[in-house]
């Protein structure tokens, strides 16, 4: 293989050697009309990398506008690091989720471990200090080696950096479904606190401040990631490999504390990670948002190999990196902070007038670029829809009934579906408790974290129903922002605003640009009608392998806030004689539900339908009820329908059992799909008071003292299960497919 210095501009365009990086012909075009020149290896590269999908968005972008992203509350919207929500007294709430797919299919631990890592600093780049971590996974079903070899080693990834950085990983969710055999989802989610006056942002602003690298040394892992992330998954993915980087927790920790310390620094002008594309990404992005050009020198980066080219150098993802603008003469101040914490950082350029990305080495400008074209001209493209076919098919089914025929076998299966299965041997792994801040962790519904020295607490959750999205991607994603939110009132939070992870296939597809386009029409919707702004998020496309795409996966990272901790609710029954309440209608809906997986192995009909302003009324009258002390417990209706939340409200205390009526078809009150329901439970001297404020209630049982499950129809016991039985199988059905 050739040097890339041998490699003459000529025979970059000569062999389209532009190709192989990622950049159509098009599109080396349009390069060559912005330098007025053919561009040479390492320009070829900057180019490649900025205008992949991963950095650039390019064919995402004319979809992302139509996300509500504004509101008296949201401090950042998307554009930084991360987004910011005020939450009163001076204090804010940072988070973004973002995903590490490719990566975590070729080298799973690392993959995962670098995901987490690389979520964290844009937390802390924005000045927050980081205070819990959620995930949200998708595997292949657990039946073959490959992807239980994924699975584990991506959870041992999530938990080895999470646990040794010191933040707590205090939730998430897995799913399991053939789409994702080859191409599994890693999507890891960073909360943070700041404080209004910490808040910072990537800019290289101020003419002659210098440029300051800090943290890891520079080596040739992930070179080309943010590409590698841009095209489909090969056949051959271990060829891959390079491009997957490695992740150091423990310095990580260093560099959020020494981070942590300089934003107190009037020297500061700008801090932003290197994440996708490395120093190329953050040195270009930062000059072009300031409105000013910057000069490096190479010969200054610390280098963890010997001889590394600047293209190397340049597009190198190496872990643990941050980039800074100083005012110039202060440049020691900052360095002293990092060197306190043994780190390294010193001094690799400048800001210059001349809107230009300028690299030097070894005495020669390597690249000279304008900095607008790497960051805001980058194409757009506006790619062809069409409907999907299998969609219009589904349409025709319409809501196909189903029944069974013997509910307690049924609802034994649906338990140890591993969808619905205990994830405890994924969240075992996780330290939940670091930072003694963790008041609901791993299993409920929303996670909680108290914010300490106040009588608050945020409330945290990922969700998407991919099924859903397959078979109806705009009611699909109205259902994705509708269950997070949900998840959140049933902890008794509000919720503030959410991230979004848009994991799809190949955009170039007309029919999965037509999910994209419908899954965000929707979640646009529920947004505008929730109160919940877009303030952050990931795009992730060309999740696919030997031609066949994921479902569409618009993953949601939603917050909330509790006002008081005494509005912190639980999804558990607490005590014997409480009363039992469903809120909402149940229709006949199993398109896409897991009892349909179950009985016929497959996803077909109309997925469950939503009306918007219905979850708005059920939500709000909720949460007033939770926050005037009438409810004991809250749990969304999710997979597996009401006989599955009946059974997981009984799981913290097998002692305790339950007593249900219910009423018409049997199949269709346990385990339909139908949307805008919640199960919950009051003190029976509460029960006037709760009726009162919920509308769509219904008495259907009492929390009893026996250890059963007990389920009656027209007074006919249909179903009566052991709780402890059912906690067992529920509990032991992922290690059992491990095994």
């Amino acid at each position: 293989m050739l040097q890339t210095h041998e490699i003459s501009p000529e025979q970059i365009e000569t062999d389209k050697l532009y190709q192989g990086m990622g950049l159509s012909d098009s599109e080396f075009e349009m390069v060559k009309e912005i330098l007025g020149r053919l561009p040479n290896f390492t320009e070829t590269g900057i180019f490649s990398v900025m205008w992949s999908e991963h950095c650039s968005y390019k064919t995402s972008k004319p979809l992302l506008k139509k996300f509500p992203t504004k509101a008296p509350h949201v401090l950042q919207g998307p554009g930084e690091g991360a987004g910011i929500i005020d939450i009163g007294d001076n204090q804010a709430v940072v988070f973004k989720i973002e995903s590490h797919n490719h990566p975590s299919a070729v080298e799973p631990y690392q993959g995962a471990a670098t995901g987490v890592g690389g979520i964290i600093r844009d937390v802390f780049s924005m000045g927050a200090r980081p205070i819990a971590l959620m995930n949200s996974l998708r595997f292949g079903n657990l039946t073959t080696d490959r992807v239980k070899y994924l699975f584990s080693e991506v959870v041992n990834g999530i938990a080895g950096y999470g646990n040794c950085v010191g933040i707590p990983t205090v939730g998430g969710e897995v799913q399991f479904d053939d789409s994702y055999e080859d191409n599994p989802l890693v999507n890891a989610m960073c909360i943070g606190l700041i404080h209004h006056d910490d808040i910072q942002k990537g800019v290289a602003a101020g003419i002659g401040n210098t440029v300051i690298y800090a943290g890891a040394p520079t080596g040739r892992d992930g070179i080309h990631g943010a590409t590698f992330a841009s095209d489909d998954l090969a056949e051959d993915a271990a060829k891959d490999r390079p491009a997957v980087q490695v992740g150091d927790p423990f310095m990580e920790k260093l560099l959020i504390e020494a981070c942590l310390e300089v934003i107190h620094s009037d020297a500061l002008v700008g801090m932003q990670d290197m994440g996708a594309a490395g120093l190329t990404s953050s040195a270009s992005e930062m000059a072009s948002k300031a409105g000013t050009g910057m000069h490096m020198n190479l010969d200054l980066v610390p280098q963890r190999e010997q001889n590394m080219t600047a293209y190397e150098l340049m597009l190198s993802e190496s872990q643990e990196r941050m980039l800074l603008v100083v005012k110039k003469g202060r440049e020691q101040e900052i360095i002293d902070v990092f060197e306190r914490y043994g780190l390294s950082a010193v001094a690799v350029g400048h800001v210059i007038e001349e809107k230009v990305f300028r690299i030097s080495q070894h005495g020669e400008v390597k690249a000279e670029i304008p900095v607008d074209a790497l960051a805001e001209e980058a194409p757009v493209y506006h790619l062809p829809s069409q409907v999907a076919k299998y969609y219009q098919e589904f349409q025709k089914i319409g809501n196909k009934g189903l029944t069974v025929a013997n509910y307690g076998v049924v609802l034994k299966q649906l338990l140890q579906q591993p969808t619905i299965a205990s994830k405890e041997w994924v969240y075992d792994q996780y330290d939940s408790m670091v930072q003694t801040n963790t008041v609901l962790g791993p299993g409920s519904d929303a996670a909680v974290v108290r914010i300490k020295g106040t009588n608050k607490a945020l409330a945290i959750t990922t969700d998407c129903n991919s099924r859903y999205i397959y078979l109806d991607p705009e009611t699909g994603g109205k259902i994705a922002v509708a269950e997070a939110a949900r998840n959140i009132i049933c902890s008794g939070a509000r919720p503030l605003g959410l991230t979004d992870g848009l994991n799809f296939g190949n955009p170039t597809n007309p029919e999965v640009f037509w999910q994209m386009e419908k899954s965000v029409e929707g979640m646009s919707a529920a947004c505008q009608a929730l109160g919940t702004p877009v303030i952050s998020g990931n795009v992730s496309l060309y999740n696919q392998s030997k031609g066949k795409a994921i479902f569409p996966t618009p993953i949601v990272g939603m917050v909330g806030l509790h006002e008081s901790l005494d509005h912190i609710t639980t999804s558990f029954f607490q005590e014997v004689g409480d009363l039992i309440y469903l809120i909402g209608e149940t229709k006949a809906e199993f398109g896409g539900s897991e009892l349909q997986n179950l009985l016929e192995g497959s996803y077909q009909g109309k997925a469950p339908s939503i009306d918007l302003e219905v979850e708005k009324k059920r939500q709000k009258q909720l949460l007033h009820a939770i926050q005037q002390g009438l409810v004991t417990s809250a749990h969304d209706l999710a997979e597996g329908g009401l006989g599955v939340a009946l059974a997981e409200s009984l799981f913290a205390d097998s002692s305790l059992g339950a007593d249900v009526l219910l009423a018409g078809d049997a199949t269709v009150a346990l385990y339909s799909e139908t949307q805008s329901r919640f199960l919950v439970s009051v003190k029976a001297k509460h029960q006037e008071a709760f009726e009162q404020v919920m509308e769509d209630a219904f008495a259907i049982g009492v929390v009893t003292a026996d250890g059963k499950l007990t389920i009656r129809n027209q007074e006919t016991i249909i179903l009566s299960e052991e709780v402890e039985e059912l906690v067992n199988l529920w509990k032991g059905a992922i290690p059992c497919l491990l095994k």
